[in-house]
C-alpha cells in the first residue's frame, strides 16, 4: 500500500482548495492502493521557514520541523491541491516544501490545480523547479480545474465533472507506477 499525503496548499479564508482536496481524499481513501495521509497546511501551520541550518543537512532546531520531517519522511507520494496565485504558486507550498530537502526525494508529485482560465497551469509550473531541486518526480497527469468556484455546490462541496474524475483516476494510477519504479531508488 502506498501512503499518500493529500496536502491541501492554500491557508486563505474562505478557500476553495478545501472542497476540492476533500474530493482528492475521497476518491485515494476509497482506492485500495492507498493509506491516506491529510496535510492541511492551515491546520499544520508552518510559520515562515525559520530553522537556522540548511534543510539538506537535517539538523533541524524546531519541533514544529521535526514533526513535519516525520510526516513527509513517512509518505511515499503526494497530491498537491493548490491555487494559482497572480500567476504564480501559492507561497504557503513553497514554504512547506522549502523547510525540508531529502525527505522529498524519490516520491512521486501529482497536481490538483485551480484558478480563472488557466486551471492553475502557471502556478503549477511556477512551482515545478522546486519540486525538482528537492527530489520529486512529477506525474504528466495533472488535474486542472478552470473556473473551479463554479463547481463548488450548494453544500459547499466540490461537484467534479466526468473529465475531471478521469483526470484524477489517470493521476493516481501514474502516482502507483511512478512509486513502483522509486521505491527502490528510496
Amino acid at each position: 500500500m502506498i501512503r499518500l499525503m493529500v496536502l491541501v496548499a492554500s491557508v486563505r479564508e474562505g478557500r476553495i482548495g478545501l472542497p476540492i482536496a476533500q474530493w482528492v481524499r475521497e476518491r485515494a481513501e476509497a482506492d485500495a492502493r492507498f493509506e491516506v495521509d491529510w496535510a492541511d497546511l492551515k491546520e499544520i501551520g508552518l510559520p515562515l521557514m525559520d530553522e537556522p541550518n540548511h534543510p539538506k543537512l537535517r539538523q533541524y532546531t524546531k519541533e514544529h520541523t521535526r514533526a513535519w520531517s516525520a510526516r513527509v519522511q513517512s509518505c511515499d507520494a503526494f497530491v498537491f491541491v493548490q491555487p494559482e496565485y497572480n500567476y504564480s504558486f501559492a507561497p504557503s507550498l513553497k514554504n512547506a516544501i522549502d523547510y525540508l530537502h531529502q525527505e522529498w526525494g524519490r516520491k512521486a508529485v501529482g497536481t490538483v490545480s485551480y484558478g480563472g482560465i488557466s486551471g492553475g497551469t502557471r502556478g503549477t509550473t511556477a512551482i515545478r523547479p522546486t519540486e525538482l531541486v528537492v527530489g520529486l518526480v512529477p506525474t504528466t497527469v495533472n488535474v486542472e480545474l478552470a473556473w473551479a468556484a463554479r463547481q463548488i455546490g450548494d453544500d459547499g462541496g466540490f461537484e467534479p465533472t466526468e473529465s475531471n474524475d478521469r483526470m484524477l483516476t489517470s493521476m493516481l494510477d501514474e502516482i502507483v507506477a511512478l512509486d513502483g519504479a522509486l521505491a527502490a531508488l528510496r
